[in-house]
C-alpha cells in the first residue's frame, strides 16, 4: 500500500512536470484559462505564444460560432479587418491529441499546412477534425478554466455578417480583450 501510494505520488509529480505553458484569455464575458501541449505540438504552440506575447490577440474577436461545434477567433479586429500574421505553421494534427470538447485547435484553410493566427475551441467532441489518413486540424491545449464563460459565449445568437459575408458570426461581439501568459502562482484553478 505505501509503495503504491509512493509510486502515485510519484506519477503525480511527473504529470505536473510535464504541464505545458498557461495561457489566460480574458474576454468581455469573463475568462478563460488554457493549458498549451508543448509536448505534442511543439511548433503550434510556439506559433500560438508568438501572436499572445506580441499582443496582437488583445482586442480580436471570436468571429465564428456554431453552437455544438466550435467557437473560433483570434483573425480580426472588432471591425472585421482581418489581422497580420506570421508565416503558416506546419500542421500536427496526427500527434495523439484530439478535437473533444474544450480542446484548443488551429483553423486553417484547405491547406494542411496553413494554419497561422486563427483558433477555435471545440464546443463538442469532433471526431471529423482529428488527424488520421488525412490531416486534420491541429490541438494543441485545453480549456482547464472557465467553462461558465465558455457555455455563455456559446450561448451568443449568430446570424449573417455581410462585411464577413459569412454565417455563423456570433450577434454580440464576444471580444478578446487581453491574452497573456501565465507563470505558476497566477493560474486561477
Amino acid at each position: 500500500m505505501k509503495r503504491a501510494f509512493i509510486l502515485l505520488a510519484g506519477l503525480m509529480a511527473a504529470t505536473a512536470a510535464l504541464a505545458g505553458p498557461r495561457v489566460e484569455l480574458v474576454t468581455n464575458m469573463g475568462t478563460l484559462e488554457v493549458e498549451l501541449n508543448d509536448s505534442a505540438a511543439p511548433a503550434t504552440v510556439a506559433n500560438f505564444l508568438r501572436y499572445v506575447d506580441d499582443g496582437s490577440y488583445d482586442g480580436s474577436i471570436f468571429h465564428r460560432l456554431i453552437p455544438g461545434f466550435v467557437v473560433q477567433g483570434g483573425g480580426f479586429d472588432a471591425d472585421y479587418n482581418r489581422l497580420p500574421t506570421y508565416a503558416p505553421v506546419v500542421n500536427e494534427s496526427n500527434n495523439g491529441l484530439d478535437n473533444l470538447t474544450g480542446t484548443l485547435a488551429m483553423a486553417r484553410t484547405q491547406d494542411p499546412n496553413s494554419a497561422t493566427r486563427q483558433f477555435y475551441i471545440n464546443l463538442n467532441d469532433n471526431p471529423s477534425l482529428n488527424g488520421g489518413r488525412k490531416a486534420g486540424y491541429t490541438v494543441f491545449g485545453k480549456v482547464i478554466a472557465g467553462d461558465a464563460v465558455l457555455a455563455k459565449m456559446a450561448g451568443v445568437d449568430t446570424g449573417m455578417n455581410l462585411t464577413l459575408r459569412a454565417r455563423d458570426v456570433p450577434q454580440q461581439d464576444i471580444v478578446l480583450q487581453q491574452v497573456r501568459r501565465l507563470n505558476d502562482d497566477q493560474t486561477r484553478h
